[in-house]
C-alpha cells in the first residue's frame, strides 16, 4: 500500500498467543452510529483489494480495513520467547490450517468493542478465516457475504502449489528478477480483464525483492496454499446458514477456484441458490474484473440484512 492511499492503515494491534506475536495495522473508515463492516483479504493480498467497495459504502457503513500479519503493512508472526522448540516449528510457522491467523483476527475485533454486530466481506482464504471466527471463536455476524473463497478442503490444490512445494530449494534459487515475472504473472492471471499497469505493481512488488515481504514470503505463501486444510472445520458448515445470512459470489473464469465450487460450497453451507451468484467476465478478483456488479450485490445484500 502506497503513501498515497486513500485508507491509509494508521492504528496498530499487537495479539500475543502462545507461540506467536503478530502486529496488525488497521483503520477505521465513517461513524461508529453507523452499521459496522469489516473486511477479511485472502492470499497474497492485503486490504488494498477492498478500497474500491469501501469508497462505494463509506457513506452507510462504518468500515474496518485491516492487513493479515506477513501481508500489506502487518509484518509477519514472530515467535514468542517463551515458545518451546519442537521439529514441528516449521510446520506451526506455516499455518496452514490459518488458525493462528483466525486468533490474531478474532483478538483485534474483539478489541474493537464494537456497538453493533458486523457484517462481514470476506476473499479468498479469507473466508476460512472467517468461518473460524464465527464457528471457532464466537465472534457473532450481521451477514456473511463470501467471494471466491478456500474453503472446501482440497478446493486449492492447484498443481503450482504443489510445484513450489516439492521443490522449494529451486524457487527460492531463482534469480529476483525471473521470480518477479513469476510473481507478476501469478498475479495477473487472477483476473479475466487484464489489470492497470498501477494496480498490478500495488498487488505484486511486495513480495518482490526488497518489497514489504519479499520473494521469498511469496514462496512461502504458495507452499502454504498447498497444505492447507480445514481441521475437520468443514463438519460444522451446515451450522453456518442457520448462525448467519449468509451470500456466496463468484467469479465464472475463475482460473484459481473453478465456479463449480460456489454451488458446491453453498451446499455445504446450506445456502439458497438464490444467495450463489456466479458473474459473467470475472476471474478470481472480481474487485477489479466487475467492480460495479461487485457493489450493486454487496450493496444490495447488505441492505437486505441491515437492521440498524
Amino acid at each position: 500500500m502506497s503513501r498515497s492511499s486513500p485508507y491509509p492503515l494508521d492504528q496498530t494491534f499487537t495479539h500475543t498467543a502462545q507461540t506467536h506475536t503478530s502486529t496488525v495495522h488497521w483503520t477505521r473508515i465513517g461513524s461508529s452510529s453507523l452499521p459496522t463492516l469489516i473486511f477479511i483479504h485472502g492470499t497474497p493480498w492485503s486490504s488494498f483489494v477492498w478500497h474500491n467497495l469501501t469508497s462505494t459504502l463509506l457513506s452507510r457503513y462504518c468500515i474496518y480495513l485491516y492487513d493479515h500479519p506477513g501481508f500489506g503493512l502487518s509484518p509477519a508472526p514472530q515467535r514468542t520467547s517463551s515458545a518451546s522448540s519442537t521439529t514441528d516449528d516449521e510446520a506451526e510457522d506455516l499455518d496452514p490450517s490459518l488458525t493462528l491467523r483466525a486468533q490474531a483476527s478474532a483478538a483485534l475485533i474483539e478489541s474493537w468493542n464494537l456497538p453493533t454486530t458486523p457484517h462481514i466481506i470476506a476473499h479468498d482464504n479469507g473466508g476460512l478465516v472467517s468461518l473460524r471466527l464465527l464457528l471457532q471463536h464466537d465472534i457473532k455476524f450481521a451477514s456473511l457475504c463470501l467471494i471466491d473463497v478456500v474453503v472446501l478442503p482440497n478446493a486449492e490444490k492447484l498443481p503450482f502449489f504443489h510445484l513450489v512445494a516439492k521443490n522449494t530449494d529451486v524457487f527460492t534459487s531463482i534469480p529476483p528478477h525471473l521470480l518477479e515475472g513469476l510473481i507478476r504473472g501469478y498475479v495477473r492471471s487472477a483476473t479475466f480483464h487484464p489489470l492497470p499497469s498501477e494496480t498490478e505493481d500495488t498487488l505484486s512488488v511486495p513480495w518482490c525483492e526488497g518489497g514489504k515481504q519479499g520473494n521469498k514470503a511469496f514462496v512461502r505463501e504458495m507452499v502454504q496454499a498447498s497444505k492447507r486444510d480445514t481441521l475437520g472445520l468443514e463438519s460444522e458448515y451446515s451450522r453456518v446458514s442457520e448462525m448467519v445470512p449468509t451470500k456466496i459470489i463468484w467469479g465464472r473464469d475463475d482460473k484459481w477456484l473453478p465456479n463449480e465450487i460456489a454451488g458446491r460450497l453453498g451446499e455445504a453451507l446450506g445456502v439458497g441458490s438464490e444467495d450463489v451468484i456466479v458473474v459473467e467476465d470475472a476471474g478470481h478478483l472480481i474487485h477489479y474484473d466487475q467492480p460495479s456488479r461487485l457493489a450493486v450485490e454487496v450493496g444490495l445484500w447488505l441492505d437486505r440484512h441491515n437492521k440498524s
